[in-house]
């Protein structure tokens, strides 16, 4: 057995561990309860712009780009900008790395790569940052609702142009609004990508737990992408690839940082 095969397996056992583990998968549930409360994914920052994630999803984010390496990532929700910056940074990296592979020379402003962002309200201050950040030549901002046709048309049309594809949901966490966003972005993912559906984890706090939002307990993102998985199961509905669309919860990013915002908000298309 090679040292990175028995490397690889002892990891695999250590997760497995943990998640059989109800001790210690209470006190991650518990621990995350409490930071809430402090709203602890305030406290951190990418290449200098708030991201408003923990870190162990920012963790999942990198992982997750470097596995299905797209060439388009699509966001809903911009707020400061930190999560827009962070997948520009891992597609560049993405680029750098391609460069180095193929003997080539990066010139950074020729990247087929982008990431689009969408907003309701792009605040002028935090346009302002994206737009003098180094990384804002692979970002387009788009504003207006991500449900509205005539967004959701634009973000389409420029999908056009890219063949791997990425979705992370972060606006309005609201089941309706959601469930919407599954239905125009989610036929867009790629075949072995993703479509992560940020704070899915809600509905998994105490009843009542978030009193200042429109969205609770059975009113939240994972209440709305399971009945978005569902709604999938025969098969009608078709991906942009002409192929049926469907998605399963990987488990498998979620086991291994144990921390997470997004309990079965790790979509992978099938």
């Amino acid at each position: 057995m090679s040292n990175t095969k028995s490397f690889d397996d002892e990891v695999n056992e250590n997760i497995l561990k943990m998640v059989n583990d109800s001790a210690f998968t209470g006190m991650s549930q518990m621990w995350l309860r409490e930071a809430v409360r402090y709203k602890y994914g305030y406290n951190f920052s990418w290449m200098g712009r708030p991201i408003i994630q923990l870190p162990q999803d920012i963790y999942a984010i990198q992982e997750l780009v470097w596995k299905v390496k797209p060439d388009l990532i699509i966001e809903t929700g911009i707020a400061h900008g930190g999560s827009l910056i962070l997948s520009a940074s891992m597609l560049a990296m993405l680029d750098y790395c391609d460069a180095v592979e193929g003997g080539k020379t990066l010139d950074p402003k020729a990247s087929n790569r982008k990431v689009i962002g969408i907003d309701i309200d792009i605040r002028a201050h935090n346009r302002k940052a994206i737009e003098a950040h180094p990384m804002s030549h692979m970002i387009e901002m788009i504003e207006g609702s991500s449900i509205d046709a005539e967004v959701i048309s634009q973000v389409f049309d420029i999908s056009k142009q890219y063949k791997t594809i990425l979705v992370m949901l972060d606006s309005n966490h609201t089941h309706e609004h959601v469930l919407a966003e599954l239905e125009a972005y989610a036929p867009l993912v790629s075949p072995g990508s993703y479509c992560i559906v940020w704070d899915s984890g809600v509905e998994d706090l105490p009843d009542g737990f978030v009193s200042d939002r429109p969205w609770g307990k059975g009113n939240n993102p994972k209440t709305a992408l399971l009945e978005y998985i569902d709604n999938l199961s025969d098969g009608s509905i078709l991906a942009t690839d002409g192929l049926p669309l469907k998605f399963e919860i990987d488990k498998e990013i979620e086991h291994k940082i144990a921390i997470t915002a997004s309990a079965d908000g790790f979509l992978r298309r099938c």
